[in-house]
């Protein structure tokens, strides 16, 4: 799953319904001075505003969905049958061999996890809501799909998820000393890029409802991994968007329930870096 949700556009459209008010006025009219010959008119307390978006708000919201996603995603990978089947190898020979039963209920989940981010996206003052249903949604579907490329390539969960953990470090690490700029132009191409890779899955996605197939999207071809290579590194970017947008994001003081929309949108970064590293080291170990 992509995330171009977080950007400067949305930042601008949120600071008219979300960023901090300034003092409103008793009995909520607009504030002017009081005309010679009057007296000012206290209507009595106002309600309290209730703070603004923090660094380490956004942190604390960001692990708690986290926590969610692994929990789902443990109850996925224990959903996850294994049974022997018949598999044809690269040399057009079947062979028995231990594969992953994917429970249909998984299905439910990336349907629950896509339908929220759309709806984050147009409603991004239900962040609060919808990131926890795409945590636990999206997340049993993830460990399901974990499950099944563990049972195949014993060891590459824990690859993948080092991988992330070492990509999100060292992205966090060029974002914070500056050797990674996001620039308005940096963020159109990496924005762009991201819809482009997006449009790409919703093609293969409809052409495998008919029975074809992307020969190359999967296959552990020289195109194939340099596919999942340029895809990895585009969701790297994104990580970049999702620091500068909390950053500027807080520096702005925008309102409180903006942390969950950035954690949200960063946790579906890590999610799709993730599979993309699951897909790309599997393709590495077949050949």
């Amino acid at each position: 799953m992509a995330n171009p949700i977080l950007n400067d556009k949305m930042l601008e459209s949120s600071r008219a319904g979300w960023a901090a008010p300034t003092p409103p006025s008793p009995g909520g009219q607009t504030w002017a001075p009081p005309q010679p010959g009057t007296q000012a008119v206290d209507d009595g307390p106002v309600s309290p505003w209730q703070g603004a978006m923090t660094v380490n708000g956004t942190i604390s919201k960001t692990a708690f969905l986290f926590v969610l996603l692994l929990a789902s995603g443990t109850a996925g990978w224990l959903a996850t049958d294994e049974q022997v089947g018949l598999v044809r190898g690269s040399d057009g020979v079947v062979r028995e061999q231990v594969v992953a039963s994917f429970p249909g209920i998984a299905m439910l989940g990336i349907i629950i996890g896509i339908a929220c981010s759309f709806g984050v996206y147009f409603k991004p003052q239900l962040a609060k809501f919808l990131g926890p249903a795409y945590a636990l949604g999206f997340g049993f579907a993830v460990g399901a799909v974990s499950k099944g490329y563990e049972t195949f390539q014993s060891g590459i969960v824990l690859q993948a998820a080092g991988a992330t953990a070492a990509v999100f470090g060292v992205m966090l690490v060029l974002y914070r000393t500056r050797v990674i700029k996001v620039t308005d132009r940096f963020r159109r191409v990496v924005v762009m890029a991201t819809l482009g890779i997006m449009v790409f899955y919703g093609v293969s996605l409809i052409m495998r409802l008919f029975g074809a197939e992307v020969p190359f999207l999967n296959d552990a071809s020289a195109l194939g991994i340099g596919l999942s290579v340029f895809i990895c590194v585009i969701a790297a970017m994104n990580l970049a968007l999702d620091f500068d947008f909390i950053e500027k994001g807080t520096r702005s003081g925008l309102a409180k329930d903006f942390e969950w929309f950035a954690a949200f949108g960063l946790l579906v970064t890590i999610v799709w870096l993730y599979l993309e590293l699951l897909r790309l080291l599997s393709k590495l170990q077949q050949r």
